[in-house]
């Protein structure tokens, strides 16, 4: 299956939901269409049985370039933008979208990754890049500090004095550097990165959709839990998951010395 929603880009293939943000011209930077395209897409896609992973990308050359400046210029004599507005609107919701949907997300980044491009990316459950592909903090070339939870995945990830160079100097990340720095999952040559892509979301497509979105709650959650609020949590979700037919069916196929055949539930 292959649909367009204006500036997004979806297709649905063996469970592999792959959303495109598809304007290529602008470096597939925001604009409120894109936005509420992208929004449109993961609303529907969030409970739809048959997509088990996630895949985000970019046409053309480049991942994502953040915020399209040439939608909101401030030019001298204009009346300024609330960028506040902006966030709550648009940017904030769509981390909630990626951080909440109950299935792996991966950001397949392709190329430039700038501004909010590069922090959406780290919103993703997994980020597998190819290996000419540039992390870049961007805002502080405009006056702007890293939003889109750039402030929050930044130090988490790499502590303060990392993040703190890239946001002050907004220099671009090579991706492997990124990798070796440990902000995203893998780096691959371009020409393997297609088929790199591929393979990781047929392995998850096929694993256990259900543990899966507990696994992602449970590592967000330790953020903020302490350790007896997060043994709890365990607890909790591992009773959950006991019940589980793909625990079941993990044992089962464990003790025949076959693969297992999840079905997500």
């Amino acid at each position: 299956m292959q649909t367009t929603e204006t500036s997004v880009e979806l297709s649905l293939e063996a469970g592999v939901a792959t959303l495109t943000l598809n304007r290529p011209q602008r470096l597939n930077s925001f604009n409120p269409a894109m936005h509420q395209a992208l929004a449109a897409a993961l609303d529907r896609l969030r409970d739809d049985v048959e997509v088990r992973v996630l895949v985000l990308t970019g046409a053309g050359r480049a991942f994502c370039a953040g915020q399209d400046l040439s939608d909101r210029a401030v030019l001298p004599g204009q009346q300024a933008v609330d960028l506040g507005q902006s966030i709550e609107d648009y940017y904030a919701p769509l981390v909630r979208r990626l951080r909440d949907m109950p299935k792996p997300v991966i950001a397949a980044v392709n190329g430039v990754a700038a501004g909010a491009g590069a922090n959406i990316a780290l919103a993703c459950d997994l980020v597998i890049a190819a290996r000419s592909a540039r992390f870049t903090q961007a805002f502080s070339k405009v006056g702007l500090m890293p939003d889109s939870g750039g402030s929050y995945w930044l130090p988490r990830l790499l502590g303060q004095a990392r993040a703190m160079g890239l946001a002050l100097l907004a220099e671009p990340l090579p991706a492997e550097q990124a990798e070796e720095w440990g902000l995203i999952w893998r780096c691959v040559d371009d020409e393997d990165f297609p088929a790199a892509v591929r393979q990781l979301a047929e392995q998850l497509a096929g694993g256990p959709t259900l543990a899966y979105a507990r696994i992602k709650r449970a590592l967000q959650a330790s953020e903020g839990n302490s350790l007896e609020q997060q043994l709890q949590l365990e607890r909790d979700t591992q009773r959950e998951l006991g019940f589980s037919a793909d625990y079941r069916e993990g044992v089962a196929a464990f003790l025949a010395k076959r693969p297992p055949r999840f079905g997500g539930q």
